[in-house]
């Protein structure tokens, strides 16, 4: 069966074919790493990884970037107010974003750029951008990209020029042809730290956050890929600015596949900072462990809104333990590295697995599928049918605790969540950052497992 993705570009599920035979170049904006990652990031990351895991488990090759922005206005903000240089912030935030994330299963990414890094590329696209008649300097010392030379924006998103312009209520300000021209290279303020400016021939100054994406991804991945992600917020402006960035400097198609996923909302109103009804990764795993908020996400489709409550996350505990239960029933040796790659699709029900996956990634009717092989392995007994709920299980990223370590562990972070901190301390004192050593010590402390070091390493216990 061919696999099919809604593209939100054309508003349909087409069939899809990447570029070079067998090989996927995917990108997906990553976070502004200014503060903790919450709940809705943590959709996002694992709806893409969900999408990764099943591409490769398909055959194809992937090469997946995700970028990291590491400066921006926020960021700048909190380090001023932490006293605190830009990159010994983002540094703090990257790592915590990594531990929590990785609680959750979502597996590192092939690139992980940091906009910083790539701030020559940024320059070069814009002069690019300039050179085209795109771009313009306005007399503060910002570059602006110039909507209305650009034919075709707003495709993406639905949006005509007519109606943005309509909706506009800023002003024509700071040397804007346009309300709706937006930033490539930002003019530094005497205000702002040295670390946030960067030399280039605009003078000193740091890129506007949607040019970042486009030289990330384009040096990475080629000029033309295949699959570019995000949550729906950004869809627009980002994804819509990226595209007239993008194509406007190469003068070829910039993506073909666009993806977008749905919304955590609470109480029928979007998850977001900004909002104040936000609940970060952390806060949640010291109520369930990673697992079952990965369950959590992933037995909802992904383009679709996502209601978040307590309710819900005990819910999804006790259907995931409910899987956990066949396994632990049957005398079931440990996973190999490559259980998923044994998996006969010819069987019936991986061939009913692998139809809901290829219809745009419908994990949830893929779950219903894990739970008809539950309710047959209680029925037979049989160690292959437990063996095949499991090597599905994992190409969703789920079923790979040891089945009565899972049962008996209760709601918090699991033996694996535990282990990935031990090492990241483990780290810390040996790179003798100290201070990070002991809040990692009492984090786990406050989530109920007490560390104890000894001669042959740190071993803990549950208080």
């Amino acid at each position: 069966m061919t696999l099919k993705i809604y593209n939100t570009l054309t508003r349909q599920a087409q069939a899809f074919e990447p570029l070079e035979a067998g090989h996927v170049r995917m990108y997906v904006c990553g976070m502004t790493i200014y503060d903790l990652c919450h709940v809705g990031h943590a959709r996002m990351m694992t709806a893409f990884d969900l999408v990764v895991r099943w591409l490769r488990a398909r055959g194809y090759r992937v090469t997946y970037v995700r970028n990291i922005t590491d400066i921006d206005d926020k960021i700048i903000k909190r380090a001023v107010e932490r006293g605190i240089t830009l990159r010994q912030l983002t540094d703090e935030m990257t790592q915590a974003m990594h531990r929590d994330i990785g609680a959750i299963g979502v597996l590192p990414p092939t690139h992980e750029p940091r906009a910083t890094d790539y701030v020559p590329h940024m320059l070069r696209m814009i002069g690019r951008l300039q050179d085209k008649g795109l771009a313009y300097q306005t007399p503060g010392g910002d570059v602006n990209y110039s909507v209305r030379r650009f034919a075709g924006y707003g495709r993406l998103s639905g949006k005509s020029l007519d109606d943005l312009r309509a909706g506009e209520r800023v002003a024509v300000e700071e040397g804007k042809h346009d309300p709706l021209d937006f930033v490539l290279w930002k003019a530094a303020k005497p205000s702002e730290p040295a670390d946030a400016k960067y030399d280039g021939p605009y003078g000193p100054g740091r890129p506007g956050w949607h040019i970042e994406c486009s030289a990330m991804s384009c040096e990475l991945l080629g000029e033309h890929f295949d699959i570019h992600g995000g949550g729906m917020d950004l869809q627009f402006p980002h994804h819509e600015n990226e595209i007239a960035q993008s194509v406007g400097a190469t003068g070829q198609p910039f993506v073909n596949v666009w993806m977008h996923n749905g919304f955590v909302n609470v109480d029928n109103e979007k998850m977001s900072k900004s909002l104040g009804n936000f609940f970060t990764i952390r806060d949640v795993l010291q109520q369930v462990d990673g697992q079952t908020l990965r369950f959590f996400f992933i037995r909802t489709h992904y383009r679709s809104p996502l209601n978040f409550s307590d309710a819900h996350l005990d819910d999804a505990r006790a259907a995931l333990k409910r899987l956990y239960t066949a396994l632990d029933s049957v005398a079931l040796e440990p996973p190999g590295p490559d259980e998923a790659r044994t998996i006969d699709w010819d069987d019936p029900h991986a061939a009913a697995f692998k139809s809901a996956m290829d219809e745009d990634f419908n994990a949830p009717a893929a779950l219903a599928v894990l739970f008809d092989l539950a309710s047959e392995v209680n029925r037979s007994k049989r160690v292959e049918t437990a063996r095949l709920l499991r090597a599905l299980g994992a190409t969703l990223g789920l079923l790979q605790e040891p089945p009565r370590a899972y049962l008996q562990a209760g709601p918090g972070l699991q033996e694996s969540d535990i282990q990935a901190r031990i090492e990241e301390r483990t780290r810390a004192k040996k790179d003798r950052d100290f201070a990070r050593a002991d809040a990692i010590r009492n984090e786990l402390l406050s989530m109920g497992v007490a560390l104890k070091d000894g001669p042959q390493g740190t071993t803990w216990s549950r208080t």
